[in-house]
C-alpha cells in the first residue's frame, strides 16, 4: 500500500514537472493568447452603456402563529411577541421565504403595471425579465434585505425598489389580516374543547385520589416510616417478652407434668365443690368396703350394697366430671384431688400460658400491621408518578386553554391593525454614479477566458510537439543504461580566456579540458570501461537515431577522452554518405575509408595523426553504395587488424542514424556493440520507439544511452548547475552573466 502511494506521488510529481516544462518551452504563444484576450475584453468595455444601481431596505418582523391541519400549534411563549420572526423548518431562515415573495410573479407584475414598464422594443416588460436586474440579499448577522435594481436609467431605478418594496408592504398587511382572521375563527372553536379537556383531567385527578384515600402522599410516606420504626421497636419487645414467658411455661410444665389442656382440667376439678364432694364419698364407701371385707364375704348383702354404692358414686363422678371439663378430656384418678402446693403449680402454669397466648397474639397483631404500612409505602411511588401525571395532564390543559384564549385576543388585535409585520428603512433615492462592477466583471471573465485559452494554447501545442524534451522522456522510451550525459555547450564566448573572439567548441576535451563538458566525456569512457567485466570493449560504434543528434561530436571527444589517458585509439567516420570527421578535426576527405575499402589507397597514408594516441581516419569519397563496402570482408578484416596489426587500444566508429540507413547495424555485427546518442529537443517519440524496436527486435548488443545536449532549465534536477558552478572559473562566470544581460 506504501509502495503504490508512493508511485502515486511520484507520478503526479512527473506530471506536474511535464506541464511546467512544456509552459516553459510555449509560454510566449500563451502570454500572447491571454493579452490578447484581455485586450478585447478591456475594449468591449468601452462599449458597454452605463447602468445605475438603486438600493432600499427591508426591516422584517414576521408574525409567529401558524395553524397546520387541525392541530393548534402555539407558538408564542413567554419573552415572545406576535412579531418575532419564526420559521417552519429549524434550519431554515425564514427571511429567505419573504424573498421568495417579493420576487413573487405577481407583486413583480404589480410593479410594472403601476409603472408601466417596458424592454427596449416597448413592449411591456415581463416579470422575468424584472426580476433577471432585481437583486435580493440579507445583510448578513441582521433581519434586513437589502433590495437592488440595476438599469441605464437612474430614475427608473429607483422608482422599481421603492415600488417593489410598498407592493410587498400592502401586500404583507392584507396577507395578515387574512390569515389573522381565519386563524382566530379556528381557533375560537377549539376553546369549548380545551375546556372539556381541563374538566376531564380535573375529574380524573379528584377520582384518583378519592379511590386511593390520597390526602398528602409525601406526609404519608414520612408517617408511615415512622410508624414502621415504632412497629419494629414494639415488635422487638413482646418478642423479648414472649420468649422469657415461653421459658417459664416450659419450666412450669415439666414441673407439673401436664399439658395446658389437662392443667386446665385438673385446675376445674380440683376446684369444683360436687366432684370433690363425690370424691370424698366414694373414699368414705372405700374404707367402708375395706373394713366390712374384713367380716364378711364377698356375697354378703353388705358388701354387695357397698359395691352398688361405690358404681354409683363413680358413675355420679365420672358424669361430674364430664359436666366439668367436657367428655374428650381424659383426667387420672390421682389427679382428681391434689395437694395445695400442686395447685398453686398447676395455676402459675395455666397463668403463664394465658400469658404466652396473649403475647403471640399481640406480636402477630404487630406483624400485620407492619406488612400493612409496609405494603402501602410500596405502592406511594406509583400513587405519586400516577398523581403527578394526573396533575401534569390537568396543568397542560389549563395551559392550552390559557394560550387558546390568548392567542384569540392576539388574533383580534392583529385582525384589527394596519401595520405591517415589516418596515422600509432605507428608501431608494435615484443614482448618480454609475456601476463599474460589470466592466470589473468583464474584465476578470476576460483575465479567466484569457488564461483559459492560453492553457489550452499551451497544451495543444505541446500535444503536437512529439520531440523528447529531457532527460526522463528519453530515459523512458529507451530504457537502456544510462552512460553519460552531455549538457549543451557555449557556442560563442568572448572573454580573455578564449584565443579568439568567435570559437565553436566541438570537441571540448582538446579545447576546453577543464570544463563540465570534458568530464562528462570523461565520465562516459569511465563507465564504457567498467560496462563489462567479462571481456574488454575495444571495438564500439556510436550512432544516434536521426541525424542532428550530434553522434559526431561525441565519437569525436570520446575518442579524445580515451586518448588522453594514454590509449592508443582509431577513430573512424563510417557516415560516407554525411561525413562530419574531417570538419571536427579540420582535416582533408580526398583520401579515406572508402579509398581503403576499395584497395585505392593503403590505410597507412589514409589515416591521420590529430592528437597524442588518436589517429582518424575520415570518410573518403561518397562510393555509389555505402553499405556494400561497410558489408564486404574487407572491412571486417580491416577491423580485425585494427588491435593485431596496428596495434589500437580502442576504435571508435562513427556510424549514419539507425533510422536512415542500415550501416550502423551492419558494423555492430563487425564490434562489441553499439553506442546510443539521443539528443532531447531533435528526436521525438516516434523515431525513439521505431529505433528501440529496431534494435530490440533483432537483439542488436547495445551498450548503453548517451542523452547528448542536455539544457539546464528543461530539467528538473539541479547537478548540472552545480557541476557549471564547479567547474567554471569565477572570473568566467561573471563574463559570462555578463553576456547574458546583453
Amino acid at each position: 500500500m506504501l509502495e503504490k502511494s508512493t508511485e502515486s506521488r511520484e507520478s503526479i510529481d512527473l506530471d506536474l514537472s511535464r506541464y511546467l516544462s512544456t509552459l516553459k518551452r510555449y509560454w510566449l504563444p500563451g502570454a500572447a493568447v491571454f493579452l490578447a484576450t484581455v485586450a478585447l475584453s478591456a475594449v468591449a468595455t468601452r462599449f458597454m452603456r452605463p447602468s445605475y444601481e438603486a438600493e432600499g431596505k427591508l426591516l422584517f418582523k414576521i408574525p409567529s402563529y401558524q395553524v397546520l391541519g387541525s392541530n393548534l400549534l402555539p407558538t408564542t411563549t413567554e419573552g415572545e411577541s406576535p412579531g418575532d420572526l419564526k420559521s417552519l423548518l429549524a434550519t431554515q431562515n425564514p427571511i429567505n421565504t419573504q424573498i421568495e415573495v417579493i420576487s413573487s410573479p405577481a407583486l413583480l407584475q404589480k410593479t410594472i403595471d403601476k409603472l408601466k414598464l417596458q424592454d427596449d422594443d416597448g413592449e411591456p416588460l415581463t416579470a422575468k425579465d424584472l426580476l433577471k436586474s432585481l437583486v435580493l440579499k440579507i445583510v448578513p448577522g441582521t433581519d434586513v434585505v437589502r433590495i437592488t435594481y440595476s438599469s441605464h436609467n437612474p430614475e427608473e431605478a429607483a422608482a422599481i425598489v421603492n415600488t417593489v418594496m410598498n407592493n410587498y408592504l400592502e401586500n404583507d398587511i392584507s396577507t395578515n389580516r387574512s390569515e389573522a382572521s381565519l386563524t382566530r375563527q379556528f381557533i375560537a372553536k377549539q376553546i369549548p374543547k380545551t375546556q372539556e379537556a381541563v374538566d376531564k383531567a380535573e375529574r380524573e385527578l379528584r377520582i384518583f385520589k378519592q379511590k386511593n384515600r390520597i390526602t398528602d402522599l409525601s406526609e404519608e410516606t414520612r408517617s408511615a416510616v415512622g410508624i414502621i420504626g415504632n412497629l419494629n421497636n414494639d415488635i422487638n419487645t413482646v418478642q423479648a417478652q414472649l420468649n422469657e414467658v415461653n421459658a417459664q411455661t416450659n419450666e412450669l410444665r415439666q414441673k407439673v407434668n401436664l399439658n395446658s389442656q389437662n392443667a386446665l382440667a385438673v385446675s376445674s376439678l380440683s376446684q369444683s365443690p360436687a366432684v370433690q364432694g363425690i370424691l370424698t364419698q366414694l373414699q368414705d364407701t372405700d374404707r367402708q368396703l375395706a373394713t366390712e371385707r374384713s367380716r364378711f364375704q364377698d356375697n354378703n348383702p353388705t358388701i354387695i350394697n357397698l359395691e352398688a354404692k361405690k358404681a354409683n358414686l363413680r358413675a355420679l363422678l365420672q358424669q361430674q366430671i364430664s359436666q366439668t371439663v367436657g367428655n374428650n378430656t381424659q383426667v387420672p384418678q390421682n389427679l382428681l384431688q391434689i395437694g395445695e402446693l400442686r395447685q398453686t403449680l398447676i395455676q402459675n402454669f395455666l397463668q403463664a400460658e394465658v400469658q404466652r397466648f396473649g403475647l403471640s397474639q399481640r406480636l402477630a397483631s404487630l406483624y400485620n400491621s407492619r406488612s400493612n404500612y409496609e405494603q402501602r409505602v410500596k405502592v406511594i411511588p406509583q400513587l405519586i408518578q400516577n398523581q403527578r401525571e394526573l396533575e401534569r395532564k390537568v396543568e397542560v390543559a389549563e395551559s392550552t386553554y390559557q394560550t387558546v384564549l390568548k392567542k384569540v385576543q392576539e388574533l383580534q388585535l392583529v385582525e384589527n391593525t394596519n401595520t405591517p409585520s415589516s418596515r422600509i428603512i432605507v428608501q431608494a433615492i435615484v443614482p448618480t454614479d454609475p456601476l463599474i462592477i460589470k466592466k470589473i466583471i468583464v474584465l476578470l471573465l476576460g483575465v479567466m477566458f484569457g488564461l483559459f485559452l492560453a492553457a489550452t494554447t499551451v497544451m495543444l501545442l505541446g500535444m503536437r510537439d512529439r520531440s523528447l524534451k529531457t532527460l526522463k522522456e528519453v530515459r523512458d522510451i529507451f530504457r537502456y543504461t544510462l552512460l553519460g550525459i552531455v549538457p549543451l555547450s557555449v557556442k560563442k564566448l568572448r572573454s580573455r580566456y578564449s584565443s579568439a573572439e568567435s570559437i565553436t567548441q566541438k570537441i571540448a576535451v582538446r579545447d576546453t579540458p577543464y570544463s563540465l563538458t570534458s568530464e562528462m566525456y570523461r565520465m562516459i569512457q569511465a563507465n564504457l570501461k567498467f560496462l563489462s567485466s567479462d571481456k574488454v570493449l575495444k571495438t564500439i560504434v556510436v550512432t544516434s537515431a536521426v541525424p542532428k543528434e550530434g553522434k559526431s561530436t561525441v565519437s569525436a571527444n570520446l575518442a579524445a577522452a580515451i586518448a588522453q589517458l594514454g590509449r592508443k585509439v582509431l577513430l573512424i567516420d563510417a557516415d560516407m554518405r554525411v561525413p562530419s570527421q574531417h570538419h571536427l578535426w579540420q582535416l582533408t576527405n580526398a583520401v579515406g575509408l572508402s579509398e581503403v575499402l576499395v584497395g585505392q589507397a593503403e590505410f597507412n597514408v589514409a589515416v591521420s595523426k590529430v592528437m597524442d594516441n588518436l589517429d582518424v581516419l575520415s570518410a573518403g569519397v561518397r562510393p555509389p553504395n555505402p553499405l556494400a563496402l561497410l558489408d564486404s570482408k574487407r572491412m571486417a578484416s580491416l577491423i580485425d587488424n585494427f588491435s593485431s596489426q596496428y596495434n589500437y587500444d580502442f576504435v571508435i566508429i562513427d556510424a549514419p542514424p539507425l533510422l536512415l540507413a542500415a550501416d550502423a547495424l551492419t558494423l555492430s555485427q563487425m564490434t562489441d556493440g553499439i553506442l546510443l546518442v539521443a539528443r532531447p529537443g531533435v528526436i521525438d517519440s516516434n523515431s525513439a520507439n521505431a529505433a528501440q524496436e529496431m534494435l530490440e527486435r533483432s537483439n542488436y548488443n547495445v551498450l548503453g544511452l548517451v542523452v547528448n545536449g542536455i539544457i539546464d532549465k528543461n530539467e528538473s534536477s539541479t547537478y548540472l548547475y552545480h557541476g557549471h558552478e564547479y567547474f567554471q572559473p569565477r572570473e568566467l562566470k561573471k563574463e559570462l552573466k555578463g553576456l547574458a544581460k546583453k
